[in-house]
């Protein structure tokens, strides 16, 4: 047997240290103290996690608890924006301090690093998997009662390093009603429970259109299948939410945190009533 690298990116072998999940997780800052670490999760792009990220943590700062958003994702990032945030995230003394939103989450993300937010990160998969550690090893995130991790889409390295090196408490997995997004969705919720990670439900975003004028709920993307996969898994449906005009033109001006969605009151409050 050859000796081991220490690196399981580049093995195979099934060896104790690769299941033992402890064995990869990264010291928190040391500043950090953190209470639970959920991950915003989809197995494709473009179901709205982001949104869901910041719906989710407004929710529970307007409960009065305190919660982060980490925005890992690297090539992606939209956190910021839509919270209104432009500037430069600082160091102070061996930390980096997150930016803090109009509604008091915190938050960090590689824009805030960026001297122009349009300028791309072409990167190669170890050294975003390092950037996403550092936001969790070097990032000052004070006391935090919830850090929801924004998280790439997809089911590679990028997840994989925040399912092995955070102590991730559960996900929430973000689908919408069409067929191949229940394939999709399957995938995150398969690797979950490779990597031992409770599933806390699922959100369908776009799942529905109320039209203004006679108040009738319309299927916009096909008919609802959260339910029916929801069965399937085991798991809760967290909320359904709608296509919504002003949802998008309150993150178009930064303003999430006053997109008002009772859809996910509740799941806000069991997360508060859990503590």
């Amino acid at each position: 047997m050859s000796e081991c690298s220490k690196n399981c990116n580049e093995c195979d072998a099934d060896c104790a240290k690769r299941n033992d999940k402890s064995s990869f997780l990264i010291d928190a800052n040391s500043h950090s103290k953190i209470k639970k670490v959920i991950g915003i999760v989809s197995g494709k792009g473009g179901v709205g996690k982001s949104l869901v990220s910041c719906l989710i943590a407004s929710k529970c700062a307007a409960l009065g608890l305190k919660v982060g958003i980490l925005d890992s994702d690297i090539t992606g990032p939209s956190v910021p924006r839509s919270f209104g945030i432009n500037e430069q995230c600082v160091q102070r003394g061996d930390s980096l301090m997150p930016i803090t939103a109009a509604n008091g989450v915190k938050i960090m993300s590689i824009n805030l690093m960026l001297e122009d937010e349009t300028a791309p990160v072409v990167w190669r998969g170890p050294v975003i998997s390092g950037v996403i550690g550092q936001f969790w090893s070097d990032v000052n995130w004070g006391e935090l009662d919830y850090l929801f991790v924004d998280m790439p889409p997809g089911t590679g390295d990028a997840a994989l390093t925040v399912f092995q090196s955070m102590p991730v408490d559960g996900i929430v997995i973000v689908s919408t009603p069409q067929d191949l997004v229940k394939m999709i969705v399957k995938k995150a919720y398969n690797m979950a429970k490779m990597m031992n990670v409770p599933v806390l439900g699922i959100v369908e975003n776009m799942s529905y259109y109320v039209c203004p004028h006679c108040g009738e709920k319309l299927d916009v993307f096909g008919a609802s299948r959260a339910d029916e996969l929801a069965g399937e898994l085991g798991v809760k449906v967290l909320a359904k939410l709608p296509v919504n005009k002003e949802f998008n033109t309150l993150v178009d001006s930064g303003r999430v945190y006053d997109i008002k969605c009772a859809e996910l009151g509740d799941f806000a409050k069991a997360l508060k009533s859990v503590l």
